[in-house]
């Protein structure tokens, strides 16, 4: 009995013939011929769409050459790095106290500067290879941060111009500007 039925079984289990074409309806109740090389151009990985790699560190040759780095490590490893820039630097001040008083016993300016690659279209498999090889490299006093690209990245690049915006204010106080169109 069970060997009767082991035949019927593996008929069932096997996978079904794949025909050279694809039809799927449409909503006008027609169908679209797809081509079968339209399957293969689809990427076989899944993939992170855009990826923005920030670097931020004191020491501005440093961080410039390991940008350097990073880029061709991208590049070896077939990314697609569509942007690399610098964001303006950001100062700060760090004083130091002495011990259970509040005088001042020395002062520090310093300087953070902060560069950026964006990568595009990173397959998923690449992507940890990507990030050992940057970890492993990472020059001391420098940190890595990778996130997906936002608006707020894209914003973040552009230095406001504070002129323009004093005179926009400006404008807003003496009532707005007018819409009437001279003859």
């Amino acid at each position: 009995m069970l060997r009767k039925l082991l035949p019927s079984v593996r008929l069932a289990l096997q996978a079904p013939k794949v025909t050279a074409t694809t039809v799927r309806s449409t909503s006008g109740g027609g169908s679209v011929y797809e081509p079968d090389y339209l399957e293969s151009l689809k990427p076989k990985f899944p993939q992170y769409e855009s990826l923005n790699v920030q670097i931020k560190g004191y020491d501005y040759p440093q961080l410039e050459s390991y940008q350097r780095f990073l880029h061709g490590v991208a590049e070896y490893l077939e990314l697609d790095v569509s942007d690399c820039y610098a964001l303006p630097p950001q100062q700060t001040q760090v004083q130091r106290l002495r011990p259970n008083s509040t005088v001042i016993e020395s002062e520090y300016k310093l300087t953070t500067y902060e560069r950026n690659l964006q990568l595009n279209n990173v397959d998923a498999p690449v992507y940890p290879q990507f990030l050992r090889l940057a970890q492993s490299a990472l020059p001391e006093g420098v940190s890595l941060s990778v996130q997906e690209h936002t608006d707020d990245c894209e914003e973040r690049r552009y230095v406001p111009d504070k002129e323009l915006l004093d005179l926009k204010s400006e404008l807003d106080r003496m009532g707005g500007p007018t819409t009437s169109k001279k003859k």
